[in-house]
């Protein structure tokens, strides 16, 4: 009788048995990210797991700290938000019932807050961080203003370089992005269109692709060893 694979990881609520060659690879290709961003002047955590993950984050994070949180499946799925207002910290997100006024507060308090807590569309196994915005207040807050930014990821945002960063953009977080939000864009209905898609369903208005880290802004990485966000 053949032994089931001795290595899993955990994807929402289910189960995943994972190959050892799989395991591998994986492995193989995260190694080869963090020593890009590293090489890149980025600050580098790996997580294996997304409880892994929400502890690194909050390491990094003081109980006095303002903490701004980009628009980021990710970071709720790692339940960051939840255990930062737990213990005290002033929290300055979006994606809750407020007025139009409170959310434009809100946008322009991620550029003044303490720490910046968000993900990437993309990280490229070159050590980039491809990222696309609506609203453009996430890509401004990740590159200047905040002292401290932190980027958590899964293993799924990484692709090889800046031009299949885009392409996942397009074809994946984007059309993701739109479902969850409702709206009708080319990509939603069939592909990406870019002279199709307009206003105001069209969600990539700015396209950032940060090479290295910017000079003023303490960058960490947390690469987490599972499927996370978009």
């Amino acid at each position: 009788m053949l032994k089931r694979p001795k290595y899993a990881v955990e994807r929402l609520a289910a189960v995943i048995v994972m190959r050892e060659e799989k395991k591998w690879l994986i492995g193989q290709q995260i190694q080869r990210t963090l020593k890009a961003l590293e090489r890149n002047g980025f600050r580098c955590v790996y997580a294996p797991t997304r409880a892994e993950a929400l502890s690194e984050s909050l390491k990094l994070i003081s109980k006095e700290a303002k903490v701004g949180i980009g628009g980021s499946v990710t970071i709720r799925e790692i339940g960051l938000i939840d255990e930062l207002r737990k213990r005290g910290n002033e929290v300055l997100e979006t994606w809750k019932k407020i007025t139009p006024e409170e959310d434009q507060a809100i946008r322009k308090g991620h550029l003044t807050c303490d720490i910046f807590v968000t993900s990437s569309n993309a990280i490229t196994e070159d050590g980039n961080l491809v990222n696309a915005d609506g609203t453009g207040n996430r890509v401004a807050a990740m590159i200047f203003g905040p002292p401290k930014v932190i980027v958590v990821a899964g293993v799924n945002k990484i692709v090889k370089d800046a031009h299949e960063g885009i392409e996942r953009i397009r074809r994946v977080a984007a059309p993701m992005n739109v479902k969850r939000i409702g709206g009708k864009t080319p990509c939603v209905i069939d592909v990406c269109n870019l002279e199709e898609c307009t206003p105001p369903d069209r969600h990539c208005h700015a396209i950032t692709i940060l090479e290295k880290r910017p000079t003023r802004t303490d960058t960490t990485v947390i690469l987490v060893g599972e499927e996370l966000g978009f």
